[in-house]
């Protein structure tokens, strides 16, 4: 009897010991490791997970990309969006987690059946646009879930009655763009806490419920194009909903934005004497209160009118503010006050007004060239963001300079936006290669429906298309076109074919020779240039707010052509969810007030540019897991390191095999420190970049001439202390 005894006592100490050790040394749960391991294998091991690995491991204590845990360890989040991850999503392995709250794996390639049962204690189920297969997962143990997303799959089947039993605390379920069958069924109601359903794109059929009427909290409701037949449902009043593309009729008092509103009659005839007096009473009444309103809404205007003539008077003589802004400015370019009559339909290339007239003698290479904005380019801080004004004004399309395209054009140069023509992919959609019957290839630039809802309104999106044709700069992805049929809303754009520089720093291997030094400051130059045009030459100015070495894409040689260019017209903006999201697909990007209280400026690009800068000088990505705590942040690991030269000459990439010289590795150190300073007044502005980055392409040219005299190649010796 003591033997047993005694071997349970020793059990149950190895247990406390294993608890304990796992609490102070971040040690996850064995079951879970292995489910994560499993995934990684399933995923072909993408080289984008960073810090995961196949065997063993430790999700929480060595942070794994995407990977969040509670503090006994536990994985509570599975965050992986965008990464282009391919392979195969095992059931069993997101069941394993038991403590799993939120996965979110949308914006990828995964492909096989989609996992039918999650973990009862799930809140957000976000798998959206990838290529699951097979019917709607099981959702009905699921009591907690608040966010289920499965849209833009390939999903079929009914819908199971007892899907909806349980979710009484959902608030969004899209299942759009899916080929779901069969009816609605009526179990809806017992979504009561449902704020927006969405299913237009299926194949469903049959009368809606009437149990639609008794969710009270529906704001979006979203049937398009399935086969739905009879009416809506009466009493049924969401804030917004779309049900074209079917057979149903609305009833006689259409509820929701979509219908038109129809206009009372000023006036009413009356039948009869008495009612014709009651009705002039009621009208001449009115009549004085609408006068007295006006009259007092005068005055308050004028009192208004005189007290801003007042306070104008006090300030004008002084100009305090003017004159200090005016010695900010001075180094600053100047903006074009007469309109630009060129056509926008091919690249214009002018010489921008230069900053300090005869101190720079630039090359004359093709990669300097920069535009002239338009003298009223109405941005993000103009009309192009839709959400700036409350009223949508009309919009001409054939004012717009860029090609109006069909779906159809697009869906044939695209072999219906299939999977191989997938080319990359972040935050506001998908790009797909389109080769047309001519043979011109562009990129098109497909906005996912949650981003086109920012611009559900035609002309909303007509005058962001509008303001982003008026772009126009060498080192920026041209705009060549647009398409806004059905609900849809793509971007047309050049075609830049050797990728972004992203994938060439941190993924082309050791093979690839072609960043060397004078390119690397090249892309920095061209990418300098981008962003100081849309900072100081358009106006008002333009902030990219994505600005990040995936967004460069380079062509055969090497130039710099930064993308997204004008696109944070279409970012969401206000809601928690919405700023995280676009957070994360710049993550290791973003400034430091930015993080904090969501402020993003021109500065904040600023900041952007030098982490950018700090890649293409140490070769490491912002934000790499893998590597020792404190160098995971580049920007937190390389700062106190700019100023030491022996330290500066260690944090070079070893890509570079030790050929750059030391004056412009030196040089391109301070320019990188002024722009990721923590505080946004101290950065400086693009112009003065510029120069900078000016200088040291004037002194590379300056030396290649000097060695090509001497029978020897730049880039082929090792650079002297003389270059750049």
């Amino acid at each position: 009897m003591g033997t047993p005894k005694a071997a349970g006592a020793v059990l149950v100490f190895y247990a406390a010991l294993v608890s304990v050790v796992s609490s102070v040394y971040g040690i996850s749960d064995p079951s879970e490791v292995n489910a994560l391991s499993t995934m990684f294998n399933d995923f072909n091991q993408n080289p984008r997970l960073t810090g995961w690995t196949q065997n063993n491991g430790d999700p929480c204590g060595a942070a794994w990309y995407g990977i969040s845990c509670l503090p006994d360890n536990f994985i509570t989040s599975i965050k992986i969006p965008g990464l282009m991850l391919n392979g195969k999503l095992e059931g069993w392995v997101l069941q394993n987690l038991e403590h799993l709250q939120v996965v979110d794996v949308s914006n990828n390639n995964i492909t096989g059946e989609i996992p039918q049962q999650f973990p009862n204690n799930i809140t957000e189920i976000t798998m959206n646009n990838n290529l699951f297969t097979g019917s709607l997962p099981q959702l009905d143990q699921l009591s907690l879930v608040q966010i289920i997303n499965l849209s833009n799959n390939e999903l079929t089947g009914n819908i199971n009655p007892q899907i909806f039993t349980a979710l009484t605390n959902l608030i969004t379920l899209d299942l759009s763009f899916n080929q779901l069958q069969g009816t609605l069924p009526d179990t809806v109601k017992n979504m009561v806490a449902l704020q927006t359903l969405n299913l237009q794109n299926n194949q469903l059929s049959g009368q809606l419920p009437p149990t639609l009427s008794q969710l009270n909290n529906l704001q979006t409701f979203n049937i398009e194009n399935n086969q739905f037949t009879g009416s809506l449902p009466a009493g049924f009043n969401p804030r917004t909903y779309k049900y074209g593309g079917n057979q149903l009729q609305a009833p006689s008092s259409s509820p929701g934005t979509p219908s038109t509103p129809q206009s009372t009659p000023a006036t009413t005839k009356a039948s009869g004497g008495g009612s014709s007096i009651k009705a002039w009473f009621t009208s001449t009444t009115h009549i004085i209160e609408v006068a007295a309103g006006g009259a007092a809404l005068v005055l308050v205007l004028f009192s208004a009118f005189l007290f801003f003539c007042v306070i104008r008077k006090r300030r004008h003589p002084a100009k305090a503010l003017d004159d200090q802004e005016a010695h900010h400015s001075s180094r600053r370019m100047q903006f074009p006050q007469s309109p630009v009559k060129e056509p926008v339909t091919s690249k214009r290339i002018f010489e921008a007004a230069p900053v300090d007239k005869g101190t720079i003698d630039e090359p004359k290479t093709e990669t300097m060239k920069t535009l002239k904005a338009p003298p009223s380019f109405k941005g993000v801080m103009g009309v192009m963001n839709p959400k700036a004004s409350t009223t949508s004004k009309a919009v001409n399309k054939s004012s717009i300079a860029v090609t109006a395209f069909s779906v159809a054009d697009l869906q044939a140069a695209t072999n219906s936006f299939s999977q191989e023509n997938l080319i990359g992919e972040g935050s506001m959609g998908r790009v797909y290669r389109a080769e047309f019957a001519n043979g011109q290839v562009l990129a098109v630039k497909k906005i996912d429906s949650f981003n086109a809802s920012q611009v559900e309104n035609e002309d909303d999106f007509l005058s962001v298309v509008q303001g982003l044709a008026r772009l126009q700069h060498a080192n920026a992805v041209e705009l060549v076109g647009y398409c806004v049929e059905h609900d849809q809303r793509l971007l047309v754009y050049e075609y830049i074919g050797r990728g972004n520089l992203h994938e060439l720093l941190h993924y082309s291997g050791d093979n690839f020779k072609g960043l060397t030094w004078n390119v690397r400051i090249k892309i920095a130059l061209g990418s300098a240039r981008a962003l100081e045009y849309m900072h100081e030459v358009c106006a008002p100015p333009v902030v990219h707010r994505s600005f990040k070495s995936a967004n460069i894409l380079l062509d055969d040689e090497l130039n710099p052509h930064v993308s997204d260019c004008g696109l944070a017209a279409l970012s969401p903006s206000g809601s928690e969810r919405e700023v995280s999201a676009q957070m994360l697909g710049s993550f290791g990007y973003s400034a430091p007030e930015y993080a904090m209280s969501g402020t993003y400026t021109v500065k904040s690009d600023v900041y952007s540019f030098g982490v950018v800068m700090l890649e293409l000088l140490t070769g490491r990505k912002p934000l790499d897991s893998s590597r020792p705590r404190s160098e995971q942040s580049l920007v937190r690991w390389a700062t106190p390191q700019l100023h030491d030269i022996d330290a500066l000459a260690r944090m070079v990439d070893p890509a570079l095999k030790g050929k750059y010289p030391a004056k412009s590795l030196s040089r391109l150190a301070d320019i990188v420190a002024l722009c990721v300073q923590p505080e946004p007044e101290f950065r400086p502005p693009m112009s003065e970049v510029v120069q900078s980055l000016v200088r040291l392409m004037q002194r590379a040219t300056l030396s290649k001439r000097s060695s090509d005299s001497g029978g020897a190649g730049m880039e082929s010796i090792e650079p002297s202390e003389n270059s750049i």
